[in-house]
């Protein structure tokens, strides 16, 4: 019999793909299903990928933008007056940026359970994007510190579902192959909206005393209307699933884009003989078990913790090179757009190549060498103000394809619904905490050196690079182990069943590298 293995990243043979799924499911598919994937033209697959990246990707990214506004916004207030007017002393800035990232964390996973069970994703992110904008356009009215405290904890429980949800419903449209790159669109979002919401602040900043508001107050304000306004639009543009888009689908475009999905899996359609209409505590086991999440979750920390830090403190980083607050606000913009155009440039490499390695550990050492430099040169910032500029740049150039490269990694080696759903939430969740741990490392009392800021950051972005060395090696030497069988010999080992249960850890399954 041929040795026909299941390849996590890729799916060029789509024809023993599809004759594998056959005799692994037991004929979930019919005859007739398998013929037609075998038969679907190559060019109206394009056609189709086309559409869904038009129809799909474009409201994904608008609602990542303005999920990082409200996110980051407070960082640009900071600047603007608000720590003063409010009378914020010592850390207590730091504990306003890091209570948000409490229920932020604490909240994607079950977050992630809800959305996998509904049929309509659009209702349920419509409804947490338009419930944060209404919460962030009263951070615009608070006139106290535990006010503050309070919004910022709102925030946290309503946006912790955005991301994650966004990933998985990506993971539910493409292929493990073709998730990368729109990942990398979205999350382009993200340096995009570090740009612009430098712009944006600036200009917003100009409206103080207008309404006998002070200027920050007007960027929370403005940036929650805005934020209102797009969750409006969520709810009629934003796609649910192939059934449920006879609106600008075709039906045999439906139906290849649901045959497709099924054909990729390898194990039954609940997983663990679930039938999906319970919780099961199966899949948190093997999650919890796998040694994929952890590594992965280190692999993350090189961009979340660096990363979170500096967004919330570039415009007062750059304030201490000598830039005044106006100034430093515009030039947050350039190192943004950096990440932007190296997140995609990258996830479009990874996808051709179907490999994830290569093009995470390079930009990882992008971050490791920028921090370097940082250190290396914050103790005599007046007279290396171009080389650290150029370092803050390359820290962004390096930070930004990580965290799709990460996630597209998740979602190849996890096949199965009801796992992926979890999977993609839980690796969030834990990489949020580098979130948290960014919020404290950047120190007003130590400006303009940061020494724990980059120190910590630095120490990251090498942990993060070992984590990523160590998956690429435990992934490869387990598809060697695999290869050693051929699938005649591993049928004769295990029944049906156990090859089901095993799912990614199966001897017919290859795992993405």
């Amino acid at each position: 019999m041929a040795d026909n293995r299941i390849s996590a990243d890729g799916y060029a043979d789509e024809k023993a793909e599809v004759k594998h799924h056959e005799r692994q499911t037991g004929g979930m598919m019919t005859a007739e299903d398998f013929e037609f994937l075998d038969n679907f033209p190559e060019e109206r697959k394009k056609k189709i990928l086309r559409k869904i990246d038009w129809r799909l990707v474009p409201m994904l990214v608008l609602l990542y933008l303005v999920a990082y506004l409200d996110k980051t916004n407070i960082g640009n207030a900071k600047i603007e007056g608000m720590t003063v007017d409010l009378g914020l002393h010592g850390i207590q800035y730091n504990v306003a940026v890091a209570i948000f990232f409490i229920p932020f964390i604490l909240c994607e996973v079950p977050s992630n359970m809800i959305l996998h069970k509904l049929h309509r994703p659009s209702w349920y992110i419509g409804g947490l994007v338009f419930t944060w904008g209404t919460i962030m356009t009263l951070t615009g009215v608070v006139q106290n510190y535990a006010g503050l405290l309070a919004i910022r904890f709102l925030l946290g429980i309503f946006e912790a579902g955005f991301l994650p949800g966004a990933i998985l419903i990506i993971s539910n449209w493409y292929l493990p192959n073709e998730t990368q790159t729109r990942i990398a669109i979205l999350y382009t979002s993200a340096a995009t909206g570090g740009a612009f919401s430098g712009l944006l602040a600036f200009a917003i900043a100009k409206m103080d005393g207008m309404a006998g508001l002070e200027g920050w107050r007007w960027i929370f304000i403005l940036e929650g209307i805005f934020t209102v306004v797009v969750a409006a639009m969520c709810f009629t543009f934003l796609c649910d699933t192939p059934a449920l888009s006879h609106g600008w689908l075709e039906p045999d475009e439906i139906r290849y884009l649901e045959l497709r999905q099924l054909s990729r899996r390898l194990t039954t359609p609940g997983d663990y003989k679930d039938n999906d209409s319970h919780f099961n505590w199966a899949v948190f086991k093997d999650i919890f078990c796998d040694y994929k999440i952890y590594l992965l979750t280190f692999a993350n920390w090189s961009n979340a913790v660096p990363n979170y830090a500096m967004k919330f403190t570039m415009p007062t980083i750059l304030r201490g090179m000598g830039y005044t607050s106006s100034n430093a606000q515009l030039m947050t913009i350039p190192p943004y757009m950096i990440g932007a155009i190296s997140a995609y440039v990258f996830a479009v490499f990874a996808d051709r190549q179907s490999w994830r390695y290569p093009f995470l550990v390079g930009p990882q050492i992008c971050v490791l060498t920028s921090f370097i430099i940082l250190i290396a040169t914050s103790g005599n910032v007046e007279n290396n103000i171009a080389l650290n500029y150029f370092a803050v740049c390359l820290a962004c150039f390096g930070m930004y394809p990580i965290l799709p490269g990460v996630n597209a990694w998740n979602v190849a080696n996890t096949p199965g619904p009801t796992k992926r759903s979890v999977n993609i939430g839980l690796l969030i969740c834990i990489g949020n905490i580098g979130g948290l741990i960014g919020s404290y490392i950047y120190l007003d009392s130590e400006a303009p050196r940061y020494p724990t800021g980059y120190g910590t950051s630095l120490s990251f972005a090498g942990a993060g690079i070992v984590a990523a060395s160590l998956l690429e090696f435990l992934l490869a030497r387990g598809n060697a182990r695999k290869a050693r069988m051929t699938e005649a010999e591993i049928r004769e080992k295990y029944s049906q069943e156990e090859l089901q249960r095993m799912g990614e850890k199966s001897p017919l399954f290859k795992y993405a590298l």
